[in-house]
């Protein structure tokens, strides 16, 4: 069998310490092959969205290892886990995370900035991941001028964009109307089974 594109051993997160340590995670181990889609189910507060932090390179364990593609991540220093994370994570954050300056294309653009796309890309890319969200007739609009669903879109849009390797998203279609919400897990689906 194959590398897993991402390995987690015996993982836990701890908040605090002595009396007031919380665990929000122990003892999680997992693997994730390329092209597969992993879902998380938990209650509110069972530590799905740290777990994804994990999974994404933003927080890092208390405890356990952590390997994407094969490489041990917690040697790292925080310089080489971000350009690791750029490479290969796209994140959908729960609370969407776009810049209120920027309109919905400049949101999505930002990240194939970050990978140093020249800017006709840039601007080409952005505006086709918006098109196949639906959001193409509104790529001129701040995030203020957007509903809920919109920004959530957006921020789909920003996560798929480089074509990451891995692709975590907290709670992608709790903003979406249900056929939406179908369109985008169809969209993430597909993504996972490219080439």
């Amino acid at each position: 069998m194959s590398t897993p594109l991402l390995r987690l051993e015996a993982v836990g997160v701890t908040y605090g310490s002595g009396a007031t340590a919380l665990a929000a995670l122990s003892g999680i181990s997992l693997e994730v092959q390329a092209g597969e889609v992993t879902l998380l189910l938990g209650p509110s507060g069972s530590g799905k969205t740290t777990l994804l932090q994990v999974m994404g390179c933003l927080l890092r364990p208390t405890h356990g290892r952590v390997a994407l593609e094969g490489r041990p991540l917690e040697a790292l220093g925080a310089e080489a886990l971000a350009g690791l994370r750029l490479a290969h994570v796209g994140f959908v954050f729960q609370h969407y995370n776009l810049f209120p300056t920027l309109r919905a294309w400049e949101n999505v653009a930002v990240a194939l900035d970050l990978k140093q796309l020249p800017r006709n890309r840039q601007n080409a890319q952005s505006m086709q991941l918006l098109d196949k969200l639906g959001m193409g007739d509104r790529a001129l609009h701040f995030p203020a001028e957007l509903s809920g669903g919109q920004k959530q879109r957006v921020a789909i849009a920003r996560a798929l964009a480089g074509s990451p390797k891995l692709i975590l998203a907290d709670e992608p279609t709790a903003a979406l109307d249900g056929k939406t919400g179908q369109a985008v897990v169809a969209t993430l689906h597909d993504l996972a089974h490219r080439e």
